[in-house]
């Protein structure tokens, strides 16, 4: 037998197992009534789509190993959307694969073209816009103008014409719910008579509206708004979120838009409908002779529309760019969002709070969903890869309902209108939004998605409350490796419903994502936020850091690094680098354990977070940041005291629990007679107000008055050791006011006239002794070196040091004991849990 080489024996592997697929080709020159092959190419995708389904329904022998569309480079303009329909489907060994050979955008946008400079006077148009305005037709269909609400020159989102230049925003004066009206301040030399078409923008906790003005009325110096319904009603009953009102930090943030009078500025555009043109004032780099300036026409570029029983499987997109995509609702019947960009149909305050699920719900709510670039509905298998979604008025990519095993990877979502991603049925329209969807067919619910290595960067630019992936209800979703930067809101949430009943919702993964420049615009607010039960959930190796510091915000304080809301239960928080631990856990149910997270989170974490190294390149396409500065989180230790009935305190094992779903350690919870002491961040505050609630304590009281502080580092001029143990302890001060002042007195100026006190605490190697003050009880807190005894250090305090024993004499006089010591006892110590 002759020898055959290995070279030939690998030749003869190769050529049996190659796949030979179908190979349709679409080009800028091609017709449709050609034969799809590399010389007689397409002229659309539609067709190509066409093509490749009538082979597969005629069962071609030549598709046994699938179909391959390749689309060659050019800009192909959509009149309607491109739809996937179950008979599209391919199948694991014969999938339909659509490539972009160089860069293929599908674009649902019209350019405007035929620019002229404005020569004279345009009614309404400010004096000092005058000789710097352009005009040109709007485009028309042959019966009506093409109704738009963004415009992009030379691929940047110009500026609908609003009244506050810039990022700046006024403040409402008032709501008025009953004659849903709202009160502004009159703004000087501006002209409120043209308002068909304006639009009021209002700025409202972690969601805005858009709002159609139907009336204008000026009384004194404050203009009174009226607005087109259905959006008046919603906007003035719903609860949640409504429009601010507070001395203390500012009403609600608004801005009126889309009227001439307001076209005062470079960069900003005006659609007169009523003379069919539109207006603009180019920015000084703009020729608008050569200027490429397009405006959407389609809400949806690309659909895939499976059904529960026969879905769309095994397609997939790569290296496409889906662009100009635009969204009506607002213009025709308003925007009023519950939370994530989900609009609100109907809306209200219950008279008498309370529901089956939660007995102090007192909102209700039904919600629609934005229309997005891409749709997917009852599809599996389909992916994503290398493409980019820009230049997009609402949500870029949508997996709405009965999704599983697909593929979001390696995209550029980039300069979005609303959310980036969405996944999941958030609520069905019939359905109030916090009632648990847990459907009987469980084929409706989204599961085993994968979104990875995509870069999200410049979404929710329009609609603010939306966030950079959003998933509703979901099972069995990874959500890993992403960047995430430079949206006005969250990061990703996950979840829905407000509820800790179970759901839907499981086995979900929020891991070694980087998200950076959040917080934009809206507060309540964090890097990753979660909603409801999802049972063998994980949140772990993420990066979350610099969040903006938001100009109008309602409440300054209110954001977070990471924020477990109402009904998260039965989740692992794990390895999460923060640069503190800036957390919220509100109304949150069982079972979650934080573990670890925070800036001490070991280095590679943080390194491996974000785009994995194959996926680098795509960084280049970062926005560039705001020139704003960056929330930075003041860490300040504080105390709060629970006193309970005689015999009622929780057991250390219930204690080791709520230590471990409230991102403390068991070893600040300390004990003495009814009372426990938890010794911890002041960032952790407004998280334990809520979750301390749990533990039924008759009365609960925060120590954050700190009026006594000694550092060793500051006081004895050595650095402290790295690892300390506390002791606390707790007395009164007198009833007497007079000797409580002179006690306060004392410490204030112990320091400076009291050094000896000082240098006896240095010889005792105390790290920090810290005196915290509620009414007149004390808590006194003596940080010691790790492993020794206060009993042995004490005694040093005073070696050689009369003037210590003289100022304890004198403080005996200032102090008693708290309820419950014996007589003569003053000092009570709370020892450590077990």
């Amino acid at each position: 037998m002759k020898q055959i080489s290995i070279s030939f024996l690998l030749l003869l592997i190769l050529l049996h197992f190659q796949v030979a697929a179908v190979e349709i080709y679409v080009a800028k020159n091609g017709v449709d009534t050609n034969n799809g092959n590399k010389e007689q190419p397409l002229a659309t995708l539609r067709a190509a789509i066409r093509k490749a389904r009538e082979l597969r329904r005629l069962k071609d022998p030549s598709t046994k190993d699938g179909i391959k569309i390749f689309v060659g480079a050019g800009i192909y303009q959509l009149h309607e959307p491109i739809v996937l329909r179950p008979e599209d489907a391919g199948t694991k060994s014969s999938p339909t694969e659509i490539f972009a050979t160089e860069k293929v955008v599908l674009s649902g946008g019209v350019r405007i073209a035929g620019w002229k400079k404005v020569n004279g006077a345009v009614p309404g148009l400010p004096k000092k816009s005058l000789g710097k305005i352009w005009v040109a037709d709007l485009p028309n269909d042959g019966v009506s103008d093409l109704p738009f609400r963004q415009l992009w020159v030379n691929g940047t989102k110009a500026i609908r014409a609003k009244n506050y230049n810039g990022d700046a925003m006024g403040r409402i004066l008032s709501w008025d719910k009953k004659n849903q009206t709202c009160r502004i301040p009159l703004q000087q030399n501006t002209d409120l008579s043209k308002i068909a078409g304006m639009e009021m923008l209002i700025h409202q906790w972690w969601a805005i509206a858009n709002l159609r003005v139907k009336s204008v009325k000026v009384i004194g110096n404050a203009v009174e708004l009226s607005f087109m319904q259905p959006e008046s009603r919603i906007q003035s009953e719903h609860p949640w979120p409504a429009p601010w009102i507070s001395e203390k930090t500012g009403n609600s943030a608004f801005y009126l838009s889309n009227a001439i009078q307001f076209l005062d500025e470079p960069g900003e555009w005006f659609a007169d409908l009523k003379n069919h043109k539109i207006y603009y004032w180019p920015k000084a780099s703009e020729n608008m002779q050569k200027a490429v300036v397009m405006a959407p026409s389609l809400e949806n570029l690309l659909k895939i529309e499976g059904t529960i029983d026969d879905p769309v499987s095994f397609v997939s997109f790569q290296g496409i760019s889906f662009e100009h995509a635009t969204w009506l609702r607002p213009s025709r019947e308003g925007h009023v969002p519950h939370q994530a960009g989900m609009y609100m149909l109907d809306a209200y305050k219950l008279a008498t709070p309370g529901t089956p699920d939660k007995s102090t719900l007192e909102n209700q709510a039904w919600v629609g969903r934005p229309s997005a670039a891409v749709e997917v509905n009852f599809a599996n298998h389909i992916s994503f890869e290398n493409c980019r979604f820009q230049h997009l008025a609402s949500t870029g990519l949508d997996f709405k309902k009965g999704t599983s095993e697909n593929l979001i990877r390696g995209n550029l979502f980039k300069d979005i209108g609303g959310s980036a991603i969405l996944v999941g049925i958030f609520s069905d329209e019939a359905t109030e939004v916090h009632l648990p969807y847990n459907p009987k067919d469980k084929r409706e619910i989204s599961t085993n998605d994968r979104i990875e290595n995509n870069l999200i960067t410049d979404v929710t630019n329009e609609d603010w409350g939306a966030v950079g992936i959003g998933a509703g209800y979901v099972k069995g979703l990874k959500i890993i490796h992403n960047e995430i930067s430079d949206v006005s809101y969250s990061g990703i949430s996950m979840g829905w419903g407000w509820t800790r009943t179970q759901n839907a919702m499981k086995n979900n993964t929020i891991s070694a994502n980087k998200i950076h420049h959040y917080g934009k615009h809206m507060y309540d607010v964090a890097g990753i936020y979660t909603l409801s039960a999802q049972p063998e959930s994980f949140i772990t190796e993420n990066v979350v850091d610099s969040i903006y510091k938001a100009p109008y915000a309602h409440l300054p304080d209110h954001w977070f690094y990471l924020y477990t809301d109402e009904g998260s239960s039965d989740f692992t928080i794990k390895n999460n680098w923060t640069p503190t631990e800036k957390y919220l856990q509100n109304a949150n149910g069982p079972g979650n354990l934080w573990e670890n997270n925070g800036p001490k989170v070991a280095e590679n974490i943080k390194q491996n977070a974000g785009l994995e190294l194959p996926y680098r390149y795509l960084l280049k396409e970062k926005n560039t940041y705001l020139n704003r500065d960056i929330n930075q989180a003041e860490d300040k230790t504080v105390v709060f005291e629970l006193i309970f009935k005689d015999d009622h305190l929780p057991g250390n094992q219930a204690l080791d629990e709520f230590a471990k779903e409230n991102n403390l350690l068991t070893s600040a919870i300390y004990k003495w007679s009814n009372r426990l002491v938890i010794y911890t961040s002041s960032l952790k505050v407004e998280s334990l107000q809520q979750t301390l609630k749990r533990l039924n304590a008759t009365e609960v009281k925060l120590y954050d008055d700190i009026f006594y502080d000694f550092n060793r580092e500051k006081n004895c001029g050595e650095k402290p050791v790295a690892e300390w143990d506390n002791v606390i302890l707790s007395a009164n001060l007198v009833e007497d006011e007079k000797m409580q002042k002179e006690y306060l007195d004392y410490h204030k100026t112990q320091f400076e006239k009291w050094p000896e006190i000082s240098k006896g605490f240095c010889n005792a190697e105390f790290q920090r002794l810290a005196i915290f003050k509620n009414g007149r009880q004390l808590i006194l807190i003596i940080s010691i070196p790790k492993g020794k005894n206060l009993d042995d250090l004490n005694p040093k305090t005073t070696l050689n040091n009369p003037k210590v024993d003289e100022w304890n004499g004198i403080m005996k006089k200032y102090q008693e004991g708290i309820v419950g010591t014996k007589p003569g006892e003053v000092w009570v110590f709370f020892k450590p849990i077990e």
